[in-house]
């Protein structure tokens, strides 16, 4: 494996481009890091933590025995965590909203409590009468019952087709921000795919940041926001010269760039000397700021640079760019990267209707109601986008389907499709005969009950008319 690949494994896993840095300079596999043991990568600068949070990363810990003449450490139990508070947050039924219930209830009418509400927040704050009230919900309970599923429908084919017959007529194409330069966003048909498919990272992650306050209405209070979200590098506002007669790295600064985006040398310094590979050589020399190296070695010298050019300065990790965009008289932020739970923390931005497109990300910070929701927001908006109109309740089963575990799973084998309770629908999919032996090695039973399996096996669906069995008992013949 190159050592590109491994660096992109390595942030792939979320270890940090710094430390990645360091485990390449002597690693060039993943394979090779695991084996390595925690001792090692201590000894290339890494603290005990770091290198135990990294193998655990990794995936590939192997068992190491203590260094001699160090004790080995005793871990504290834990204290047992106390139970969390239950919070319940009862809705108060309104006095039209009672009316409406009961007048329901008289009529024989079941309607669900969303439509009740919907029909009171209409007649608010108007005086009907119980005649009006009836015909109101006379007309409601038509339009509901009329759009229920009958008995024995097989929903699951029809959000299916529903789904992937308009998909077939989408094209692939990137979406251009209006107003917004250089930010693209994928949208069709791989957009669709990435969301069935639950991708934990989209091909091109991005975030609808809305501003509140000053910030809304004033554009340099706005950019200034902007500056705080967006990752600034060194290389973003100063460069970096080599001098190897001294052995020693100068960082010029561009004075423009640090005005604009708020920063002193100071900062800078402050930020590489967190830094491991020049933790304590950073120093102000004039206008300049000078890493000096504590070995005389050309090599060292070089690991200094790789860890010093695209050391953070300033700003939230994976945003790479943050735009201005003005919609309705207001600014929001557009980004290039997602980073859902840091931005919620800036102050400025309006935290309950920042939008990200990372779905797995908005499982993660709020949660899988709130990732089913963000499910059937994305695929809404990618086919409303290519003027496809699909009934939300198909995606709605889509996303119920792909979150009822209370986690985001994907359509396909490693997901809904592979972890069917029916062998042969399993087998039909992918990998048939893995499936199948696998089947007959642990005894397996197959009831029959969907689709496909009835299908394979030559019987008729027990949906639709294949649900119900017709019995023609004759009558006897009448006497002549």
């Amino acid at each position: 494996m190159a050592k590109k690949d491994t660096l992109k494994a390595l942030l792939s896993r979320g270890v940090s481009e710094e430390v990645a840095a360091l485990l390449l300079n002597k690693h060039g596999t993943l394979s090779a890091i695991g084996a390595a043991g925690a001792e090692e990568l201590v000894a290339l600068g890494l603290t005990e933590e770091e290198a135990e949070a990294t193998l655990a990363k990794i995936g590939k810990q192997s068992p190491r025995s203590p260094a001699p003449g160090k004790a080995k450490k005793t871990v504290p139990e834990a204290a047992p965590a106390e139970p969390m508070e239950e919070v319940f947050n009862s809705r108060a039924i309104t006095a039209t909203e009672g009316k409406l219930d009961e007048l329901a209830k008289k009529l024989g009418m079941s309607l669900p409590l969303k439509i009740i509400t919907d029909v009171s927040r209409a007649i608010e704050n108007a005086d009907f009468g119980e005649d009006v009230c009836v015909k109101l919900l006379t007309v409601a309970n038509r339009m509901y019952t009329s759009h229920l599923m009958d008995k024995n429908e097989s929903a699951g084919v029809m959000a299916a087709h529903s789904l992937g017959e308009p998909g077939t007529q989408m094209n692939m194409r990137t979406f251009h921000y209006a107003g917004v330069a250089n930010i693209n966003v994928t949208q069709g048909l791989p957009r669709l795919i990435e969301i069935v498919d639950a991708r934990r990272v989209p091909s091109t992650p991005s975030m609808e940041i809305p501003l509140v306050g000053i910030a809304a209405q004033d554009e340099s209070v706005a950019r200034h926001v902007a500056y705080e979200i967006e990752m600034t590098t060194l290389l973003d506002i100063a460069s970096v010269e080599t001098d190897i007669t001294n052995m020693r790295l100068i960082i010029k600064p561009d004075v423009r760039k640090m005005t604009v985006h708020g920063l002193a040398a100071e900062d800078i310094v402050e930020r590489l000397n967190k830094t491991k590979a020049v933790r304590g050589m950073v120093k102000i020399a004039d206008f300049d700021i000078v890493v000096t190296s504590d070995e005389a070695s050309y090599k060292k010298l070089q690991v200094m640079y790789d860890a010093i050019r695209n050391a953070k300065i300033k700003g939230i990790d994976g945003i790479t760019r943050a735009v201005l965009s003005k919609t309705g008289g207001t600014w929001k932020i557009v980004t290039e990267g997602s980073n859902l739970k840091e931005v919620l923390r800036i102050e400025g931005v309006e935290a309950n209707k920042v939008m990200t497109n990372s779905i797995l990300e908005v499982a993660d910070v709020l949660g899988i109601e709130a990732a089913r929701n963000s499910i059937i927001h994305e695929a809404m908006g990618t086919l409303g986008e290519a003027g496809l109109d699909v009934d939300i309740r198909h995606i709605m089963l889509v996303a119920d389907l792909m979150t009822n575990d209370g986690y985001v799973k994907a359509i396909g084998r490693h997901g809904v499709s592979g972890k069917k309770s029916s062998v042969l629908a399993r087998a039909a999919f992918e990998i048939t005969a893995a499936h199948l032996l696998h089947a007959a090695m642990v005894g397996e039973v197959d009831s029959l009950e969907g689709v496909t399996e009835n299908i394979i096996v030559g019987q008729p669906v027990t949906l639709g008319t294949g649900a119900v069995n017709l019995i023609y008992t004759p009558g006897k013949e009448a006497k002549e």
